[in-house]
């Protein structure tokens, strides 16, 4: 990275760098020779992103979607913004509709005032305004929100996001090592389309580099699309963990997430963080399918749409999913 030559005139704001898909845009557009300035709540706990720049390049600023003084003062001077903050659980007043649609409007409108005109916009496939479920509700309620303010927002829609710090694979791997057997919701019949965290990050490069992504919309998946049980395989599988299945039908996951989110408040969050391994909207989200549209296919508005060939479960699940095997990265050593 010492040697990459920066170009100062590519300044990029990006709020929500340190978090999981975050970090991954931080790290593509450094590698691209941008300069960054990852815009996040707590800059004092973001100085792991430093190191996946040059000295300078990468630069930590603190903001707060409820302040628009501190998003304003974020996209000073930028070419362009890129929006992946998100949030997974709700909690104070960190709401799905505080973060996912009145920060992205406050981030729109920033952007748009300083004259800017690229921004990206991470969002998720199906996200609907009019869906029942607030986390799908809320990521409607964004997009909406970013391209009333700036037309040509482009929207970067994922589905389910896997990589090395995710909440996703690394869950399947922590109940393998801690229960005998693994819950399927709905019976593991949800068909999903993991993508990698990294290749969503090179979408959101490929998309700022693109004069004719403006004011589109892509649905970003893996190579392959796999049902919930077959993941759930899959991860048993790398982990070398051998558990049983067990079907369980939405009303009574709802319940269990009920119980153990009542659990959590009134125990003024000493409820032990592994227990809550989902929440009632979580297991709302596996109601439906999760994969790119044919539409999107049809259109090109996918990561091959933009010169992109996405990388499946199989080339980099191993990377991070060996830890959960019984002697982690020990386990294909043999005693001479």
């Amino acid at each position: 990275m010492a040697d990459l030559p920066l170009d100062a005139d590519r300044l990029a704001t990006v709020f929500g760098g340190s978090g999981f898909v975050g970090r991954h845009i931080v790290r593509a557009l450094a590698r691209d020779g941008w300069r960054i300035r990852a815009a996040v709540r707590r800059p004092d706990l973001a100085g792991f992103l430093r190191p996946l720049g040059a000295v300078g390049q990468i630069e930590l600023v603190q903001a707060n979607l409820r302040y628009p003084d501190s998003v304003a003062a974020a996209v000073e001077g930028a070419v362009a913004v890129v929006n992946a903050a998100g949030v997974k659980r709700q909690r104070g007043r960190q709401t799905y509709e505080a973060v996912h649609a009145a920060g992205s409007a406050a981030i729109a409108r920033a952007t748009a005032a300083a004259g800017i005109a690229t921004l990206v916009h991470v969002s998720g496939i199906g996200a609907n305004p009019s869906s029942p479920n607030p986390y799908i509700a809320s990521k409607g309620h964004g997009e909406a929100a970013a391209r009333d303010a700036l037309p040509a927002t482009i929207v970067l829609r994922p589905s389910v996001v896997f990589g090395p710090e995710d909440d996703f694979l690394n869950r399947f791997g922590a109940l393998a090592r801690a229960l005998p057997a693994l819950p399927l919701f709905g019976g593991g019949a949800t068909r999903l389309q993991p993508v990698f965290a990294g290749d969503v990050a090179l979408a959101a490069l490929a998309a700022i580099d693109d004069a004719s992504a403006a004011g589109r919309a892509y649905e970003l998946g893996g190579p392959e699309v796999l049902t919930l049980r077959e993941i759930a395989v899959l991860c048993l599988r790398i982990a070398e963990r051998r558990r049983a299945l067990v079907p369980l039908p939405f009303a009574l996951a709802k319940l269990i997430a009920w119980s153990t989110e009542v659990a959590s408040t009134l125990s003024f969050g000493k409820f032990p963080p592994k227990a809550l391994t989902t929440t009632r909207d979580e297991v709302e989200l596996l109601r439906y399918d999760n994969v790119v549209s044919q539409a999107a296919i049809a259109e090109g508005r996918t990561l091959r749409g933009l010169g992109i060939s996405p990388q499946g479960l199989e080339a980099i699940a191993p990377s991070y999913l060996y830890r959960f095997r019984k002697t982690g990265q020990y386990a294909a050593r043999r005693l001479a």
